[in-house]
């Protein structure tokens, strides 16, 4: 079983969890770190490590959810990720959105965190789309 961290800047990782227990239900799987001006990137490291402490409980790997690649949250992720310590897996994804979290309830059952993360990712990809106008016309009777 795969448990999720989302870590962000500012408040992202509580809305995008707020909404998607509103979309999706409870996701008793997923806790949020977010960086924040008060307590800094010391205070991040901290809550970071208790977050991870508590994803680890009779999880097989934790996947984090950060909002981008190379800011605080990803770079501390990413120091327990590749730490040779660290037990079960760790695995550091960028670009976090509501359909990719929903979806995070499709790999929750893998027990190889970089496999789960793969997959997600390729299920995910489908959602960033742009819109167009539909050129033919629906009929009312479908």
């Amino acid at each position: 079983m795969i448990n999720i961290i989302i870590a962000t800047h500012g408040p992202l990782a509580e809305a995008l969890l707020t909404s998607g227990e509103m979309v999706y239900g409870a996701l008793p799987h997923v806790s949020t770190v977010t960086l924040g001006e008060q307590a800094g990137i010391e205070g991040f490291k901290q809550a970071f490590s208790r977050a991870l402490a508590h994803a680890r409980q009779g999880a097989d790997g934790v996947l984090v959810l950060c909002d981008m690649q190379s800011g605080t949250p990803w770079n501390v992720a990413c120091l327990h990720a590749f730490s040779p310590q660290t037990t079960p897996a760790v695995a550091v994804m960028a670009g976090v959105n509501l359909p990719m979290l929903l979806q995070s309830e499709e790999i929750r059952h893998f027990t190889d965190v970089q496999l789960a993360a793969a997959q997600l990712l390729e299920i995910t990809l489908p959602t960033l789309i742009t819109a167009a106008p539909v050129l033919t016309t629906q009929p009312d009777d479908f």
